[in-house]
């Protein structure tokens, strides 16, 4: 008891005394706190790549919290999607201002453009990524058949009028576009509806339904699945171009052969 008498006296035992106790509490809280899973473990590590690639690949014209600057728009709000359109299919990041971004060669990988669109997600809400089934039809048969065929009528009503009526693209005012979908993968064609990227209007899910995207992405996948038994597509731009070429090619020869027939006529005279 003297011994502990002693040590209460000592200078330094107030000190220990509290660093014990910290040390306590610590041990304590370490125990009965909810440990990390793996899930937000891994999370936190792509969010933070995604954050040192955005730094060094990105910043220079979104700004280094994404606020946009005189380069580049804002990212705050944009979501995961935006990002995994635009750097999926190569328009981002962009080599030089354009009317339009073409799509280009990716130079990415998947797994660091996930890391970006990670990060870019914790700026804002936005849409994510979405899951295959999000996008793809889970029917067979008549059910399937007729779904494509509401598909149809949708992407007609809807995006015929810049895409062509089987997605090959065509011009737009002031040197802009709207590309065609035969090389675009369907979940890069689900989050343009859902960004509405460019020129593109956004389409939300109260507009349009998942399921009412994925039978427009059943519909595309169909006419590009369908065989081509001879003639000129013309870019698959539906009547106004074979009108167009038709007036051109057929009224135009028959203007040529008629002027040639009334000369020969008149040099007989």
């Amino acid at each position: 008891m003297q011994i502990f008498s002693t040590l209460r006296r000592h200078g330094a035992a107030r000190p220990l005394l509290l660093i014990l106790a910290l040390l306590l509490v610590g041990l304590s809280y370490s125990a009965v706190s909810p440990q990390r899973s793996s899930a937000e473990t891994e999370m936190t590590q792509q969010i933070e790549e995604g954050k040192a690639l955005f730094d060094f690949t990105c910043s220079s014209c979104h700004g280094l919290g994404g606020e946009g600057t005189s380069q580049g728009p804002s990212l705050i709000g944009v979501g995961a999607a935006s990002v995994d359109f635009q750097m999926g299919t190569g328009r981002m990041p962009a080599a030089r201002q354009e009317a339009q971004l073409p799509a280009r060669k990716v130079n990415y990988t998947q797994e660091q453009i996930e890391a970006v669109a990670a990060y870019v997600a914790t700026l804002g809400p936005g849409p994510g990524i979405p899951a295959e089934s999000a996008y793809t039809l889970s029917l067979e048969g008549d059910e399937k058949a007729e779904a494509i065929a509401r598909g149809g009528a949708l992407f007609r009503a809807n995006c015929s009028a810049c895409h062509g009526i089987v997605g090959g693209g065509g011009a737009m005012p002031n040197g802009k576009f709207a590309p065609s979908l035969a090389e675009t993968s369907d979940v890069h064609i689900y989050e343009a509806v859902r960004t509405g990227p460019q020129q593109m209007p956004l389409f939300s899910k109260e507009v349009m339904p998942d399921e009412s995207v994925a039978e427009i992405i059943a519909y595309l996948n169909g006419a590009e699945e369908q065989a081509n038994y001879g003639g000129i597509t013309m870019g698959d731009a539906g009547p106004v171009s074979e009108g167009f070429w038709a007036f051109i090619i057929g009224i135009g020869g028959f203007a040529l052969i008629a002027t040639w027939i009334a000369k020969k006529g008149a040099r007989a005279r």
